[in-house]
């Protein structure tokens, strides 16, 4: 049998057979259904899914296989490689510890990071949390994954390379931002940052199965993770064992991990509700705008409702934890195949849960009302050739990099064909993005070959674009 079919023929045999350990009420139809039908389209072997109200479990079980080739099924103690969920963490720990005094958030890190003296002296921890220092990829094209780095070499590495922009003026993704966090941690402190996190945060919860990565050790109820290559399911490619203890997302950890977590953070107990509510602000840029991103959760709404969440990408893996603080309501999915859209399927069992969160790729039909004065590609087109001065907001046109534009036009290209699916009116909310106050977040599908794509568009009251989202499924 091909290795593409290994585990898809008999997922349904598995859905239906393999529970997880919890007792539990059955979960709804509609979410077995739509977890079934997402699995099998995008050729998922093995997920795990929990559902809070509250701190009430709804729903914690697994579905598929945790390994192909043994057929073993998920459950809720399966354990999946974090990726950038473990980002919160590592967040939450860096502002317990200068809660202690140990450092402030405003300090530079080039007090504890010298090697950067001279390209990072701007740089503050705040920024390093962020994603707004303006420090590059580490994991670019001149980068072995192959090779054993030291935490020194990492440093050094990173630091050889000039910043993407001056810190503050922008927010950029950087895996390399919570590398160095992880390293300043243990220069303060003495000691490795996984120690710290058990001892700040995993043991005092009570979080037994949450740990560094490690391929050498005997972990019960591992997973494995894979890849599709060509139509055909692989296993992860294998990194240097050091690239797995970094502080950028590299966490073994289980649904029965991410539960107690969800909880505490519900009741502000581990981190306090202080560092929850510094998370959970939105970064201000040193133009004054702001942007939807904390200490490392993502704060995007969804429909216009307040969201704060965070995915996770690595070795095979893909995580997601979405909370809706309006609704009571978390959604953490954990998945075993590098190409799943864990965040989307959040957002969709998150729809199914309650209608008003119902994403736009669920939608039946276009919203009624009135749609934007341009298309999505006609305002991709725009942007991507830089020729949105009477389109965009001053805030969105300053935070439009090479970078970005670049990006936004490869979209334009792997999705050339696209389709309104109307706007809701989000002014309620009082979203201020990139320094302009938001009227309406509009969606459009772009259809592709290989993949779709939503585009959402938030405008001012006067049709301005003022800041855009993009979500693969």
């Amino acid at each position: 049998m091909a290795s593409s079919v290994v585990g898809f023929a008999i997922l349904a045999q598995s859905l239906a057979a393999h529970p997880g350990t919890r007792a539990l009420p059955p979960p709804p139809d509609s979410i077995n259904a739509y977890i079934a039908a997402e699995m099998s389209r995008q050729r998922i072997p093995g997920l795990s899914l929990a559902i809070l109200r509250g701190d009430s479990v709804m729903l914690a079980r697994g579905y598929g296989f945790a390994n192909v080739e043994l057929r073993v099924p998920a459950s809720d103690s399966t354990i999946y490689q974090s990726g950038s969920v473990g980002k919160q963490f590592t967040a939450a720990m860096v502002v317990m510890l200068s809660q202690q005094g140990r450092f402030r958030l405003d300090d530079p890190v080039t007090r504890w990071l010298p090697e950067g003296a001279g390209v990072w002296d701007s740089i503050t921890v705040r920024h390093l949390l962020t994603h707004t220092s303006g420090v590059g990829e580490y994991t670019d094209s001149t980068f072995d994954y192959r090779k054993d780095y030291t935490e020194d070499q990492l440093v050094r590495f990173a630091a050889s390379r000039p910043l993407d922009f001056p810190a503050g003026a922008r927010w950029s993704y950087s895996n390399t931002g919570y590398l160095l966090l992880g390293v300043l941690v243990h220069r303060v402190t003495g000691r490795f940052y996984g120690d710290v996190l058990r001892d700040l945060i995993f043991r005092p919860l009570g979080m037994g199965s949450v740990r560094i990565i490690s391929e050498a050790d005997i972990v019960p109820n591992r997973a494995a993770g894979y890849e599709l290559v060509k139509g055909q399911l692989k296993n992860q490619g294998w990194v240097a064992p050091s690239l797995n203890t970094t502080a950028d997302g590299s966490l073994y950890l289980s649904l029965n991990d991410m539960i107690p977590w969800a909880v505490s953070l519900n009741q502000g107990r581990i981190p306090d509700s202080t560092v929850l509510r510094a998370a959970w602000q939105p970064v201000r840029l040193k133009d004054g705008g702001l942007f939807p991103y904390g200490f490392g959760w993502d704060l995007t709404d969804q429909r216009g409702h307040r969201r704060i969440g965070h995915t996770g990408a690595w070795q095979g893996f893909k995580t997601a934890i979405h909370r809706y603080p309006e609704y009571q309501l978390t959604v953490i999915v954990l998945a075993n195949l590098a190409s799943a859209e864990t965040g989307s399927l959040a957002e969709g069992v998150a729809g199914i849960v309650e209608p008003d969160l119902r994403p736009p790729p669920r939608f039946t039909a276009a919203l009624p009302g009135p749609r934007p004065p341009q298309g999505a590609d006609r305002i991709l087109q725009q942007l991507a050739g830089g020729r949105d001065a009477e389109l965009v907001t001053p805030g969105l046109h300053r935070f439009l990099s090479p970078a970005v534009r670049t990006e936004l036009g490869q979209l334009l290209k792997q999705a050339p064909s696209w389709t309104s699916l109307g706007c809701d009116v989000v002014s309620r909310r009082k979203m201020v993005w990139l320094g302009a106050p938001i009227e309406r977040a509009c969606y459009s599908r772009g259809i592709g070959p290989a993949e779709q794509v939503i585009v959402t568009t938030y405008y001012t009251r006067d049709w301005k674009v003022a800041h855009l989202n993009t979500n693969r499924y």
